[in-house]
């Protein structure tokens, strides 16, 4: 934390060991010195830097050394000397660990290292050296067994003279001597010698004898084996292997699966194989192998080597300035092997977690409301099996004085006002208060300080950014009093304090925590017994325990009481494994819950036998026996093996043979010909073997079948041609004593070498797919064995024509199955009928068939066995699997949830087999997902920096349809899942976003997915850091600030298009009032005229002929779509409303809401008259230019119409008297709304008509259209009058056409038809009413559901082709009433201009395009 800090405050002062001691061995007798120097200042400036006062600690205690005590005294420099070790066994006053402490009295006190002086007993000889005899060449040792901690005393004689070490003669890590490739020269008397501070302890002698070399083979044998070892890095350590034998050995190490090569300075071989290494690293650790190898043998000894590393620091604590009541953090990162240890000195003194002072992750040390007395040293002490280390640093406390503003230049604030707490919880409280009433300044920043009552260490928390007047004081305790006071600073520094406020935190239910130490063990095959503690924080007495415990791999969770400390659970299933939790529970309820163990269950001997036994001859000497796994519920326990055995006849003695606990079958082979056997199968696990099968009877053949020659003919070859494949069955040759290993099909048209296809030699049906219509084709069909293939059966046949249907009296049965035809024996089996696949579970279908050939009552009496075979309709998975079994019935487990499986099955008996079954389907059930979900990722939302998108795609293994995701976040990677913030993903969006994030965060996210079956394993976490700051618009909009930010030239350009726009609107305005105005004019004129025709004639056909403007597409690079909003729903909901089909299906409704919506339609003109801002609008909606941004528009049109939902109570509005917004839909463009108005000039808004406007859009429901069937084709002319009111002057863009409603006859579905009545409204040339075609219906989806009768604000994209004229879209609406058509469809009739008065209106139009252009350009 940083503290600005001014010429009052005081430097740092450097203190520290120049020399802190080290782990020492000492001789009982001799002095011993341990070592320390500690120095405060720099020299160079404090030439008269106070010297230190050293201490010494032995075992944590301060060392009382007396002046008198010549025997330990502590030297000038601080080191220690204890001139006389004192050591015996049962005096040991000098042995121990050692700690130097230095203290300086103004500043503080540091502590050392920790040594430790360890004393070396009395030389002990636990074996000596023996006579031995070597031969030459060979290797020996010689024993010498000492004190572990005396073998670097050590050392060996020959003849009374020492002994030089070499590569040849090595002395062990324990003092044995190793003596290689003798000679004539190692002959002699060795002894071992301990030189100690005493008198030297010396072995007894023994005899080295060398013997020659007989040349006879002698057996591999290790002398020597490596042991495992422990060593610090950077020692050295040799790891021993010594071998005798001959030949002589080849020696060679492995560590892993690697060769370990020698290499100078770091690898060395010595003494005949033992492995030398030097200075270790944490690399060389693993697992060494000595191998020695002679002819035709090899043996092999291992040795596991472990290399600690001493604690190193990653970060060192730094010296930290500080104000009282402030919160700090002295932050030490340590890394080593072991992990190590941290411990916190002040001064000293351990440090004592409080609720002041907390070990944060393990290294760190926080400190909370500083006061005077925390100023100091503190030293983190980091430590481990390998040493250690010990680091500095210190505190000042400062003085407010010197906070970094020497001379104050003006008042300071007064005190803030009305300090309350807005929000009181167990373990916060928010503060909020108002501004000082004397500020002396802006952007005032707060402090609230803080303390519990009682307590005098009062902390500080100061307000995240100015101006802010809250703050949430977290981490507090619940039940307790707490005092708090603000205090404003300004730049002239600390305010007035406010009044003391003082608040209780509310009180928690007390409930126990977690029992600890919850233990459980499987002590019977069925039981299981458990153990705990009692909870550390009971919060009262617990009055009982729940044990709730739940099989893996279901749902549902049994919970049973417990009075005592342990519970044994009983009946539980064999060799399963159970999920077991224990809750404590006070008069408040449940505690917390401890997490879930595991538990399995003890294994036993099987319950029920193998299934599905099969016996299958092969041949005259050997059965192949078959069969599957006891049901998983009865193996009990892991199956290592299968017990068959078998007898001859009738006879009573028996043979068996063992298998692995995977195979599942085995063929028994040395049998006799044409004999009777029986057999029956046990599972065996490590507790014995369980029931047998039921015996099973075969018999093997008399004679073999012959594979000398190739097979013979097929007796028989039968074709049945489809439209595109061909159905081939067959039977086998007549002569059955021939080997038949498959089939070879060949095909094509007109030869039958084009295609060819191999199919097993159980087959008797095949199906050509993908063939052409009517095209003829030759087959030929052979047998093959090991030999080759035989004699091929030739047919033709000539497919279907395409339009050929399949007669529909053919039985299918016939087509995919051979037709019955007599061989000679043996014939065929019938295949298996009624194929069922019943699906019991989400891994589990079960099988079931008749069989035609079995009596009535479908009773197996002979040999007879069925083989079941099953794929999924996954394409990338074509691998069939199969099973057999002796029932009518199979269950097949092992099964992938929420998959689509096939099943067919056939019938085997001797030799004779079936062809495969017609095949049957099951689906598994669906169960909870088993991974997750994949590919997180996070990332920040373009100018949201609060804001973030988790992505991700689904889990592998879904396990059945995903119906939602659930992501947790949170700031701590560690913390338990009850305390991760959770939000829910319905459906199977990919995609979410979480808003209101802290700024400058690191945030950690799971995701879990979930399917009707629960939820599924969470994903890896996967960490994103926010950013650290927001963007400038961001965080004026968030603190309120009104107003345009940026540069000058941003307002000038501000300024630029406020007058541009002014100016636009002004000409636009003039431009349309004079031509609305001379459109009034004309369409009196017209009407007039019209009136008169009308007496005569009610058709407008002629008139509607007659009308042929020009062409009027404009600017037709310009234009193009916007893609329409889709709806936010992923499953919309339809409104079905009945369509009216007469007056009296339609009920009038209230007036006013017509007079309502017609309000609102006319709310944005003001008080400007309709038509002419109907035919301004007009002329803004001819420029797309003007109306659509380009830089929202997608270079594709994109075709859609979107049906309103009709009212549910099937309302329906009417407008003087005509069919009302049920029967008609509106299409409009992206940017404005087709108004149908019956006025002469409306027309559609524009985007600069709909600023500033509240509704773009009428709302209007409406109901569905019909099904296209439903659809009967319009005559070609009206001839029944239109009803009234059918809105002909509707208009569009040149996008837009308009949806004009022209019927067809009464009790026809009319179609709403594009029909331009204004050239200024459309560009699309009027077609004649005979053109109406019918189209299919488009399809809808509807932006919003609707309950009730209120208002849709609808948005679509218009219908249209760019750059093309198009016949109408027919449109379906409900029929209307027949009712007699009055003058309101002649006005439509009057509403179109003549061709000359249109070119004049575009004229006009086209020098105000050049003017807008020219405004805008500008």
């Amino acid at each position: 934390r940083c503290v600005k800090t001014g010429t009052a405050a005081r430097p740092f002062s450097p203190f520290w060991f120049s020399v802190e001691p080290w782990d020492t061995l000492a001789v009982r007798g001799a002095p011993a010195l341990l070592n320390c120097s500690a120095h405060s200042g720099d020299p160079a400036s404090e030439p008269t830097a106070p010297q230190a006062r050293v201490e010494w600690k032995k075992d944590g205690t301060f060392l009382s050394l007396a002046p008198d005590d010549g025997r330990r005294r502590v030297l000038p420099d601080g080191s220690l000397l204890i001139s006389s070790v004192v050591h015996s066994k049962h005096n040991k006053p000098d042995e121990g660990t050692y700690q130097c402490v230095a203290t300086i009295d103004s500043l503080g006190t540091i502590a050392s290292r920790t040594a430790r002086l360890t004393v070396a007993g009395m030389p002990r000889f636990s074996s000596q050296p023996a006579a031995a005899s070597i031969r030459l060449g060979d290797s020996q040792v010689l024993a010498c067994d000492v004190n572990p901690d005396l073998v670097p005393l050590a050392r060996w004689e020959r003849e009374r003279e020492p002994l030089e070490l070499s590569s040849r003669l090595v002395q062990l890590p324990n003092g044995a001597l190793v003596v290689s490739n003798a000679s004539e020269a190692d002959a002699g008397l060795y002894r071992c010698m301990v030189e100690n501070a005493g008198p030297v302890k010396t072995s007894e002698e023994a005899q080295l004898t060398i013997l020659p070399e007989t040349g006879e083979e002698r057996e591999l044998e290790f002398l020597v084996e490596p042991l495992p070892v422990t060593k610090v890095v950077g020692a050295s350590l040799l790891l021993p292997c010594v071998v005798t034998g001959y030949p002589a050995p080849y020696v060679r190490w492995m560590v892993g699966d690697k060769l370990v090569e020698e290499s100078e300075g770091k690898l060395e071989l010595v003494g005949g194989g033992s492995l030398l290494i030097y200075n270790l690293t944490e690399e060389d650790a693993g697992v060494y192998s000595c191998m020695a190898d002679i002819t035709n043998n090899t043996i092999e000894a291992k040795a596991e080597l472990t290399v600690q590393v001493p604690p190193e620091f990653l970060k060192r604590p730094a010296n930290i300035y500080a104000h009282e009541s402030m919160d700090i953090m002295f932050q030490c990162e340590v890394t080593g092997s072991p992990a190590p240890t941290v411990k916190w000195v002040k001064n000293g003194d351990a440090v004592i977690p409080s609720d002041y002072f907390k070990i944060i992750n393990e290294h760190n040390l926080q400190v909370l409301g500083l006061v005077k007395s925390d100023e100091g040293f503190y030293q983190c002490l980091a430590e481990n099996d390998a040493g250690n280390m010990q680091s500095s640093a210190q505190l000042i406390i400062l003085e407010h004085g010197s906070r970094g503003v020497a001379n104050p230049t003006g008042p300071t604030p007064s005190a803030p006002r009305d300090v309350v707490a807005s929000l009181v919880s167990t373990r916060f409280i928010k503060l909020t208060w108002r501004p000082p009433a004397e500020p002396n300044g802006e952007d005032l920043t707060y402090s609230v300080y803080f303390n519990q009552e009682g307590t005098n260490r009062e902390r500080i928390l100061n307000t995240s950014r100015p101006g802010e007047m809250q703050v949430t004081i977290q981490n507090l305790m619940p039940d307790s009093k707490y005092k708090f006071r603000v205090v404003a600073h300004n730049k002239n520094g600390l305010g007035e304090s406010s009044a003391v406020l003082k608040v209780a935190t509310q009180g928690e239910v007390q409930v126990p925590g977690p029992a600890p130490n919850l233990q459980a063990v499987s002590t019977t095959p069925t039981s299981v017994t458990l153990s705990w503690d009692t909870p550390l924080t009971g919060n009262g007495d617990v009055l009982t325990y729940k044990v709730y415990y739940m099989e893996k791999g279901l749902d549902l969770e049994q919970d049973i009481d417990a009075g005592a400390l342990s519970y044994t659970l009983m009946g539980l299933k064999k060799f399963t494994e159970y999920s077991i939790r224990v809750v404590a529970f006070n008069k408040h309820g449940p505690g917390v819950s401890t997490g879930d163990i595991t538990v399995t269950t003890l294994s036993d001997v099987p319950s029920a036998p193998p299934q599905n036994l099969t016996v299958e001859v092969h041949n005259s000497k050997s059965i192949m026996v078959r069969w599957q796994p006891p049901p998983p519920g009865a193996q009990n326990g892991e199956i290592t093996g299968y017990k068959i055995r078998y007898r001859k006849g009738t006879r009573k003695s028996e043979a068996a043979e063992t298998t692995g606990g995977t195979q599942l079958f085995q063929l028994i082979d040395g049998l006799e010909r044409g004999t009777e056997y029986t057999f029956r199968v046990s599972a065996i696990t490590v507790n014995g073997s369980g029931p047998a099968t039921e015996w099973s009877t075969a018999e093997t053949f008399e004679s073999d079948l012959d594979e000398s020659r190739v097979p013979d003919i097929p007796s028989s070859l039968h074709v049945r041609p489809l439209v595109n494949s061909i159905v081939v069955s067959w039977t086998p040759p007549e002569n059955q004593d021939m080997v038949v290993r498959g089939y070879t099909i060949g095909y094509g048209i007109g030869s039958p070498h084009a295609q060819t296809i191999k199919v097993d030699y159980k087959q008797r049906y095949y199906s050509i797919e993908n063939l052409d219509p009517s095209s003829h084709y030759v087959i030929t069909l052979k047998a093959f064995n090991n030999v080759g293939e035989g004699i091929p059966v030739y047919e033709s046949a000539i497919t279907r024509p395409q339009s050929d249907p399949i007669d529909p009296d053919v039985d299918l049965y016939e087509l995919f199955h051979a037709p019955y035809t007599p061989v000679p024996d043996p014939t065929p089996m019938l295949p298996p009928v009624g194929v069922q696949a019943s699906v019991l579970s989400h891994d589990t279908i079960k099988v079931t068939w008749a069989d035609n050939s079995l009596p009535k009552n479908q009773k197996i009496t002979d040999a007879r066995y069925y083989t079941v075979r099953w794929k999924t309709n996954i394409p990338a998975n074509t691998k069939l699997k199969t099973a057999n079994t002796t029932n009518l019935s199979h269950m097949v487990t092992g099964l992938k949830p929420n998959t689509l499986y096939e099943f067919s099955v056939m019938v085997t008996k001797g030799r004779r087999t079936s062809t495969w079954s017609m095949t049957a389907q099951g689906t598994t059930f669906e169960t909870i997902p088993s991974s997750s979900p994949k590919d997180v990722t996070v990332v920040s939302k373009e100018l949201k920096p609060r804001t973030i998108i988790v992505n991700w795609q689904p889990p592998s293994e879904a396990n059945g349809k995903i119906t939602g995701y659930i992501i947790y976040y949170s700031t701590d990677v560690n913390a338990e899942v009850h305390d991760w913030v959770i939000e829910p993903v319905v459906g199977n969006r990919l995609t979410h976003q979480i808003q209101e994030l802290t700024l400058d965060t690191t945030y950690y996210f799971k995701i879990q997915a979930r399917n009707s079956k629960g939820m599924g394993p969470m994903s890896e976490a996967v960490h994103f850091r926010t950013p650290k700051t927001e963007s400038s618009d961001k965080m004026a909009n968030d603190q309120g600030k009104p107003g345009i930010t940026g540069s000058g030239d941003n307002h000038i350009l501000v300024i630029v298009v406020i007058i541009s726009v002014g100016a636009f609107t002004i000409i636009v305005v003039v431009v349309g009032a004079f031509l609305c105005t001379r459109r009034t004019t004309s369409h009196q004129k017209k009407k007039r005229a019209a009136s008169k025709s009308s007496n005569s004639s009610h058709k407008y056909k002629g008139n509607s002929k007659d009308l042929k403007p020009p062409d009027l597409w404009i600017h037709h690079e310009r234009l193009e779509l916007k893609p329409i909003d889709k709806s936010p729903e992923p499953n919309p909901v339809m409104t079905d409303t009945p369509i009216p089909r007469t007056s009296q299906d339609i009920n009038p409704v209230d007036p006013s809401l017509d007079n309502s919506l017609l309000q609102r339609r006319n709310s944005y003109r003001g008080h400007e008259s309709e038509d002419s801002i109907s035919a301004l609008a007009g002329r803004r909606g001819m420029r797309p230019k003007m109306m659509m941004p380009f830089d929202t528009q997608p270079p594709q049109p994109v075709i859609s119409a979107h049906p309103i939902h009709s009212l549910d109570n099937h309302h329906h509005h009417y407008h003087t008297g005509s069919l009302a917004s049920p029967t008609r839909s509106y299409l409009h463009h992206h940017q404005g709304s087709a108004h149908l108005r019956p006025h002469a000039c409306a027309t559609p808004i524009s985007y600069l008509d709909m600023v500033g406007s509240t509704e773009s859009v009428r709302n209007t429901p409406s109901t569905e259209p019909l099904p296209p069937q439903a659809q009967p084709p319009c005559q070609a002319e009206h001839q029944h009058p239109e009803p009234e009111g059918s809105y002909q002057d509707s208009t569009a863009t040149d996008d837009e056409p308009s949806a004009s409603g022209s019927y067809c006859s009464a009790g026809q579905p009319p179609t709403a038809h594009v029909r331009p009545t204004h050239p200024l409204k459309s560009f699309a040339v009027p077609a004649n009413p005979a053109a109406i075609f019918e189209s299919p219906a488009l399809p809808s989806m509807p932006l919003l559901t609707q309950t009730g009768p209120q208002l849709h604000s609808v948005k679509t994209a218009s219908i249209g082709t760019l750059g093309r004229v198009r016949p109408p879209m027919s449109v379906t609406v409900p029929s209307a009433p027949d009712v007699p058509e009055t003058s309101k469809m002649l006005e439509d009739v009057d509403s179109s201009y003549e061709p000359d008065e249109l070119t004049e209106e575009m004229a006009h139009l086209e020098d105000l395009m050049k003017d807008l252009n020219a405004i805008t350009t500008a």
